[in-house]
């Protein structure tokens, strides 16, 4: 027989209770930090994908910016051919040659307004991505602004907190080692039932804690004498006396307080 099924039903019930307590507490930190490490990473999200809107619409400025250097070549493509055809004009010896040049002239003037319509165009969609910057810029810095406040919250939760939860964690874990693996199986199956984490209760008025069903005398008095493990049919919970559940209590704030 090993150490663990070696300590009494009490015992066991104690420990078990020693260990809602300690769980119930740690629930509670937990519930103290609330949702915020959920939200402080909503916003690095939300800072990560402004920024990669960012860097998106710098690419495609860019790209306009070099559009409008090509464009901005042709132009002078045309404008030089313009030119040497005006020229040519001069040398020209019939009239068929001369209005030949000019279809070219006109030709290039075609090219240089179409890119000039182009240029301005993609200096429009600058101009909105521009914006586009700016604007998301602005929400970076009230996400970022908003992430320095709720890490701030959190921070001073977590200074206030953790040195209880250290303390409740290696508590929890010395508590453990006193129950047989089958009893601790049992508690974390029916903990992780419970909306409230409540594995263990009090029976107080005739019922289990958060029940309205009235417990027989004849298990009461079961109860009272600590002499095997009951669990509340309707709940589905393990149940200890009142008298026991004040004494653990007290036992564990005295260990918290040193």
């Amino acid at each position: 027989m090993t150490k663990k099924n070696m300590i009494s039903v009490e015992d066991k019930l104690r420990a078990l209770y020693d260990l809602q307590i300690v769980d119930s507490r740690i629930d509670s930190i937990h519930a103290l930090r609330g949702e915020l490490p959920l939200m402080i990473q909503d916003i690095e999200d939300d800072i990560a994908a402004y920024n990669k809107r960012i860097e998106n619409a710098e690419e495609e400025i860019e790209k306009l910016n070099g559009s409008i250097e090509q464009k901005n070549l042709e132009i002078k493509e045309a404008a030089a051919l313009k030119e040497r055809y005006l020229k040519q004009q001069n040398d020209v010896k019939n009239n068929r040659e001369f209005m030949a040049l000019g279809k070219e002239i006109e030709y290039q003037d075609l090219i240089i307004q179409h890119c000039e319509k182009d240029i301005a165009g993609y200096k429009v969609k600058i101009a909105g991505f521009n914006q586009l910057i700016d604007e998301t810029k602005q929400k970076i810095a009230d996400k970022e602004a908003l992430l320095g406040e709720k890490k701030s919250e959190l921070d001073g939760i977590l200074e206030e907190t953790e040195r209880e939860e250290k303390i409740l964690l290696e508590l929890s874990e010395k508590i453990k080692d006193v129950l047989d693996d089958r009893l601790l199986n049992a508690y974390t199956r029916i903990r992780s039932k419970m909306r409230n984490g409540l594995a263990v209760v009090t029976v107080e008025r005739g019922a289990a804690g958060g029940s309205f069903f009235a417990i027989p005398p004849q298990k009461q008095l079961e109860i009272r004498e600590r002499k095997k493990i009951i669990i509340d049919e309707h709940s589905g919970r393990i149940l200890v006396d009142v008298e026991l559940a004040e004494e653990e209590k007290a036992k564990i704030d005295e260990l918290l307080a040193e």
